[in-house]
């Protein structure tokens, strides 16, 4: 692979003083020193950062071949988990599959589908109800096992399971992603005798889907995680301390939103022209929201899918306050083509696109609308991928990962902890009456008698 994905900023500094992204070259700097020698703040979480060029081959194949085995007995794979136990693979199946064929089994693939990441009655109920009869297996992800959505959803899907198809079936489809030592689901892992992975200790749930946290899912539904893994390699290397800013896509990139979020830019809108990109959206909202905002800081992370949310969003987003920038992922090349088809009555106006193909017409809704935004005052950054293939989603995700770090640590945050998610589980747990909390499950309801 000769090309990388590449970073466009020029239409985001337009709006910016003459300077002001240089200006943060030695934040840009310390901050890429401090990750490499580990004095930031949150350094026990930052065994993402040399993650792709440490896996094994022998790691690869030991996922691959439990991948095979869940492949080979079950037509249908759960994956039980949440924010990053979930969102990174469920963002590289959807943007690698079909958009189609990856929710129903073609003979060839598994369906895969998701739990645990939420506590609806009706989701599980039907999801239960969808599993009747059917040959399912299980990757529970959890570093903990007493993570509430995830356990409950777990409980549901291993009785099931064991009724379903046996006990001595289900703990040869049941796979545990948890932590080496310790832990409910280590456990229960252990006693049943489960096939599991580890979730390392140093990296966080948000930075894991180059563990096995997303590389087994992946590669259950049949995607090459080599190549993605190889994607990722060359990126950690394109974005590696000693490579100048300027040359450094996730160091540029980490400069340009700092420099638009000090000029008054508080909302970061990440927009797609590829529908197969949505769940790529809802990984990075949980990257970057859970690393920057903290401490009363923080650039607002939303996602759009364009062209459909230019008929909803694209308002807002044209004339709306100005206290936003936008960050575009463009994919050059799709995987099909399809050319606009002529029709006799022409009703509808459109034969002047005949013979061209319908990625051209979406392309031209993309360059129209970067420059719509900018002529209405929304900066804009591009960053561009070849195509959608697992070597350059390997290449986005440590791109976003790496400037994450960055852009955390010249913000003045701690991009690796996340303080804020514990508040409503304690409240949740008080109001629950769980044992251990009735001091709290006393306060919460004095207050609200009130």
């Amino acid at each position: 692979m000769s090309k990388n994905i590449r970073l466009e900023i020029n239409k985001a500094v337009q709006f910016l003083a003459a300077g002001a992204v240089e200006a943060l070259e030695p934040q840009v700097k310390a901050a890429q020193q401090a990750l490499e020698t580990g004095t930031c703040r949150g350094n026990d979480f930052l065994g993402w950062l040399h993650l792709p060029s440490s896996i094994t081959a022998e790691h690869l194949a030991d996922l691959k071949q439990t991948a095979q085995t869940l492949r080979e007995n079950c037509d249908t794979i759960v994956v039980a988990g949440i924010g990053g136990s979930y969102l990174g693979a469920r963002a590289v199946i959807e943007a690698l599959g079909n958009s189609f064929e990856w929710l129903t089994n073609d003979g060839k693939n598994p369906v895969i589908l998701f739990a645990g990441n939420n506590i609806g009655e009706d989701y599980l109920s039907e999801l239960c109800a969808y599993l009747a009869g059917r040959n399912f297996g299980v990757i529970n992800i959890s570093k903990s096992g007493t993570t509430t959505e995830t356990a409950l959803a777990f409980r549901l899907l291993k009785k099931q399971c064991e009724e379903q198809r046996g006990k001595e079936m289900a703990r040869k489809v049941i796979v545990a992603v948890t932590d080496a030592r310790k832990g409910a689901a280590r456990v229960t892992a252990d006693n049943e005798g489960y096939k599991s992975f580890i979730i390392p200790d140093n990296v966080g749930g948000r930075f894991s889907v180059l563990t096995p946290v997303g590389l087994l899912p992946i590669a259950c539904a049949g995607f090459d995680i080599e190549k993605l893994v190889l994607g990722a390699v060359d990126m950690e290397n394109a974005t590696a301390s000693e490579v100048p800013m300027k040359e450094n896509p996730a160091a540029l990139y980490a400069a340009v939103r700092n420099a638009l979020y000090l000029a008054g830019k508080k909302v970061e809108i990440l927009a797609n022209f590829q529908p197969k990109l949505h769940s790529m959206n809802e990984w990075w909202k949980q990257l970057y929201g859970e690393s920057e905002g903290k401490d009363g800081k923080g650039i607002f992370p939303a996602a759009v899918d364009f062209t459909t949310d230019l008929h909803s969003m694209g308002q807002w987003i044209q004339d709306g306050e100005r206290t936003i920038f936008e960050t575009v992922v463009s994919v050059e090349e799709p995987k099909h083509t399809l050319l606009f088809p002529h029709d006799e009555d022409n009703l509808d106006g459109l034969n002047f696109l005949e013979g061209k193909r319908v990625d051209e017409v979406n392309k031209m809704a993309e360059l129209g609308t970067q420059l719509a935004h900018v002529d209405g005052g929304v900066p804009n950054l591009r960053v561009v991928m070849p195509q959608l293939d697992e070597y350059y989603i390997g290449q986005l995700i440590y791109f976003f990962e790496r400037a994450c770090g960055i852009s955390g640590l010249v913000l003045g945050v701690n991009p690796f902890d996340q303080p804020g998610v514990e508040a409503y589980k304690k409240n949740m747990f008080a109001l629950l009456d769980k044992p251990g909390y009735e001091a709290e499950s006393k306060a919460i309801r004095e207050r609200l008698e009130k």
